[in-house]
């Protein structure tokens, strides 16, 4: 099966961003004639694979190789660098070109910068004495389709770059993707954005429009009505829960890298020892597209009834006399089985975990805290994890949860828990701590919170959910309706005025943009709170892109799916994101070890 999803059903041509991507990739190598051997960051290698495949790559002479520390092994002369603007690769980079000049090897040296080039970079190379040897241009990747109705922008550290470390470079690459999404598809005329990083990445998408304008009569009628830019920080606590639907907990379980799951053969029922593979996870696949966001519980109960059907229909075929038609038709079923197969495989290696009563007594823990009532039976649920050792990110997760709904501890858990960690985990963990301190993950109670007013307000708690026919968005935790996405149904529905209040105990700025067409370079603010939600001239519903900077999970954008599809709704969503985050992979660039 492709590993590049099928775009054809999307909202909008996302096949055409796909295509200029691999086409000025293509047309790098081309400018580079005969053979190369393309090393590749590690980083984009997956990226990559969304775009263009290898074998198209090799057809215009590439030898592929990903960027590793040691020195680069190939017949080629040419080595062609394609690479994120990190400085740890500048000096990876600059280490293999000596190699191979101390060994008198001969070779043409390209290093293109993803998206764009940096001064600190290429400084780097020149106080390597490397820099005199390279050409250098860049390959401009600043977002890419990864299914039909979700665009990523590869930013890997964009959220701890922005809250522990103070950098906005993440930003200026959001707002120039945004931009880039206009130039094909019409300036957007309504933004909202919430919290500090997104307030800012409208301004600068703003001030690119005046700097660089998209011209309104060229692109025609805006295809995307209205852009709503949400920060991570806005809403911690729905990524540190743990997601219970389907592509969810493969996420959390088994890790979903650029649309696929990579398990071990025996898993999928392939004896090949010790053999790992790759699982694709996409739209193209019918019976994943069908389950993907549904609760994990409900998933075991379809994929029952699919298998159970198909074992009825095979009785009746061996059984009585089938007509051709009827023939046919049981055919077509079997073209199906080998997606029954892999996903039975899958949801019964998920339930290994999810029956596990470390998960359960967990998410039972995350439930309490989110409901704010017990304090004292969550402070020392953690205190026990940390006694036993439990693995650091699961304590973590739990903790920064507790810090975030009680906004932040007295000073005395504080320091205890503090040093309880410190004791049990070793004392090179002050910097994870202090990261997190930074970034006000955790840390002390200065002031009372008001986790439950944001709460009650917004209905985030919601009791008796079915999560089988769900008519809410909380079944994606069965109970617990992510913050964001009630954020975003508001903006939807009514507008965020009826909500000020509420948004003013949320962290950062909001604001609301009407823009039109910037006349003499200025825009006047939203006039009506209200989305004009009128149908786009040919009668396909109008589009909201909802872009999170800092990352969403799977279960926001299956909580985004389920509102895109309910009865009266007058609008597509597509979603914009960093990063594919879960609980694990936003706490774990802060985990660091001093020395």
């Amino acid at each position: 099966m492709a590993q590049i999803p099928n775009l054809d059903n999307a909202p909008i041509n996302l096949t055409a961003i796909r295509d200029q991507s691999q086409k000025e990739l293509l047309t790098i190598l081309k400018n580079i004639r005969g053979k190369k051997c393309l090393a590749i960051d590690p980083k984009l290698g997956g990226s990559l694979s969304l775009i263009v495949q290898s074998s198209l790559l090799k057809e215009h002479g590439a030898e592929l190789r990903h960027l590793t520390a040691e020195p680069i092994q190939t017949d080629c002369t040419k080595v062609v660098y394609l690479v994120h603007s990190q400085l740890d690769l500048m000096k990876l980079i600059s280490s293999q070109i000596r190699d191979d000049t101390s060994k008198g090897l001969q070779r043409e040296y390209f290093v293109y910068f993803v998206p764009r080039r940096t001064v600190v970079c290429e400084k780097i190379l020149e106080e390597e004495k490397v820099y005199d040897l390279l050409t250098i241009g860049e390959y401009p990747l600043y977002l890419m389709p990864i299914d039909e109705d979700v665009i990523a922008f590869e930013l890997d550290l964009a959220y701890k770059d922005h809250l522990a470390d103070g950098d906005t470079t993440s930003l200026w690459h959001i707002a120039k993707a945004l931009h880039k999404l206009e130039s094909t598809f019409g300036v957007i005329p309504n933004i909202r954005a919430k919290g500090k990083a997104s307030a800012r990445v409208a301004d600068i998408l703003n001030r690119m429009q005046i700097e660089e304008p998209v011209n309104a009569s060229d692109a025609g009628m805006p295809e995307i009505n209205t852009l709503i830019l949400l920060d991570r920080e806005v809403d911690m606590i729905t990524p540190l829960c743990s997601q219970l639907t389907y592509e969810g907990l493969l996420d959390e379980f088994l890790g979903v890298n650029n649309g696929a799951v990579e398990v071990d053969s025996s898993i999928m029922g392939v004896q090949q020892e010790g053999k790992k593979m790759k699982v694709p996870l996409n739209s193209t696949d019918k019976l994943f597209k069908e389950i993907r966001d549904l609760n994990f519980e409900f998933v075991v109960q379809v994929l029952r009834q699919k298998a159970t059907s198909m074992k009825q229909d095979y009785t009746e075929m061996t059984t009585t006399n089938q007509t051709v038609s009827e023939l046919k038709d049981f055919v077509k079923k079997l073209n199906s089985l080998p997606e029954i197969t892999r996903h039975i495989n899958l949801a019964q290696h998920l339930s290994t975990f999810t029956s596990k009563p470390s998960f359960l007594g967990r998410l039972d823990m995350e439930h309490t805290i989110v409901e704010a009532e017990s304090y004292d039976i969550c402070f020392e649920y953690i205190e026990e994890m940390i006694h036993k050792q439990e693995p650091l990110v699961n304590v973590l997760r739990l903790l920064i949860l507790f810090s975030i709904t009680n906004s932040g501890l007295p000073k005395r858990n504080f320091d205890y828990l503090r040093r309880e960690l410190l004791h049990s985990y070793g004392f090179e963990h002050m910097a994870t701590l202090n990261n997190l301190e930074k970034a006000g993950l955790f840390r002390k109670q200065e002031t009372k919170g008001n986790w439950i007013t944001i709460k009650r307000a917004l209905h985030l708690v919601v009791e008796d959910t079915d999560t089988a026919n769900p008519n809410d968005i909380s079944y994606v935790f069965s109970g617990y309706a992510p913050l964001s996405i009630r954020l975003v149904q508001h903006a939807i529905r009514s507008g965020w005025r009826p909500l000020e209040d509420v948004l003013k105990l949320l962290p950062g700025p909001h604001t609301e943009t009407k823009r039109s067409g910037y006349v003499g370079g200025s825009y006047d603010n939203l006039s009506s709170s209200v989305l004009n939600l009128a149908k786009v001239g040919d009668g396909r519903r109008s589009l909201v892109l909802v872009v999170f900077v800092g990352g969403v999970t799977f279960a926001e954008i299956a909580a985004l799916r389920f509102l895109s599809s309910q009865e009266g709704m007058a609008y597509d969503l597509i979603i914009g994101t960093t990063k594919i985050i879960n609980g694990q992979t936003l706490i774990e660039p802060f985990v660091e070890k001093l020395g």
